[in-house]
């Protein structure tokens, strides 16, 4: 289906976004957002299905812990709504035990889930994570695994490793993702390390995420942007709107960003998301107001 078809089955006041960009979350799981997101009756069953009628992608990063089962999959795409993309995460077993040697087997099974997804028009770009130990010295590796895979999927790569953003590797690498199509994973972290932790998942984020050098990199068609913000949303004005003015040119030059927008306590992700449809409202004709989420009545769960 196409691009420009995709709005046809969403809420009417989104109709003419076109899907223009992807707004989402790490999750589509969280206790807090009961009640603020959706109902406080929502079934835990159910939290896929009403994040979906949110927002227009999630960031699926339990894949990385586990591979999932063609029964599962297939529960998901049946219950998202329609227009709705799912960027999976690699499984670490594929990129982190055994950094992309000998996973084969592994790889060809992670991609019966994503043909289910492909199928039924769900499936996002998905991204390869490397560990942050992954050189230069393996870039052989990288570049014949990722030849590898099916070219009718999208993909984005997550290098970690400073050989890729402050030597010639990280031009070899964006070239290479250019001609298989691919994109590179954008991380942005500047916020939560610019604070001083206001609180322990503060401190905790700050030991596990990396930081890295920025690059405003759009190498293929979907410019894969992880955005790591603070609890405090409203702190994050600065790096929204430097963001929202690179999006927005990216959206005018054709391309078809995703952008998912996190935080230390996943409860304030959706608003963080907020915040930034938003400022990108001010850049970009016809982006509509997201749906509504008091989480107050039902009814609110059928605007798709």
């Amino acid at each position: 289906m196409a691009e420009s078809q995709w709005a046809n089955n969403l809420n009417p006041s989104m109709q003419s976004q076109n899907h223009k960009y992807y707004l989402g979350a790490p999750v589509w799981t969280c206790e807090k957002w009961k009640g603020k997101l959706f109902p406080a009756s929502t079934k835990r069953a159910d939290w896929l299905k009403s994040y979906t009628q949110l927002f227009n992608t999630v960031e699926g990063n339990t894949t990385f812990y586990a591979m999932p089962s063609t029964q599962t999959v297939q529960k998901w795409a049946e219950q998202a709504s329609e227009g709705f993309r799912f960027s999976l995460k690699f499984p670490g077993v594929i990129s982190h035990e055994c950094r992309l040697a000998g996973a084969r087997v592994e790889t060809e099974l992670f991609c019966e889930s994503l043909e289910i997804l492909h199928d039924v028009g769900k499936l996002g770009p998905t991204f390869l994570q490397l560990p942050p130990d992954f050189d230069h010295q393996e870039y052989p590796r990288l570049v014949e695994y990722l030849n590898g895979l099916p070219s009718k999927f999208p993909f984005a790569i997550e290098v970690r490793h400073r050989d890729f953003f402050e030597t010639d590797w990280g031009q070899q690498l964006n070239e290479l993702l250019g001609q298989l199509n691919m994109d590179r994973v954008i991380f942005d972290s500047r916020a939560l390390f610019h604070f001083p932790p206001a609180d322990v998942g503060e401190s905790e984020a700050r030991r596990r995420k990396p930081r890295l050098p920025v690059k405003k990199l759009a190498v293929g068609k979907y410019p894969f942007l992880r955005f790591i913000g603070v609890n405090d949303v409203s702190k994050l004005g600065p790096w929204i709107d430097e963001w929202t003015t690179e999006i927005a040119n990216w959206i005018s030059q054709g391309k078809v960003p995703y952008v998912f927008c996190h935080t230390p306590d996943d409860t304030f992700a959706p608003d963080f998301a907020k915040l930034f449809h938003e400022s990108l409202q001010q850049k970009v004709a016809g982006l509509n107001d997201l749906p509504s989420w008091t989480g107050k009545t039902e009814t609110q769960l059928g605007l798709f």
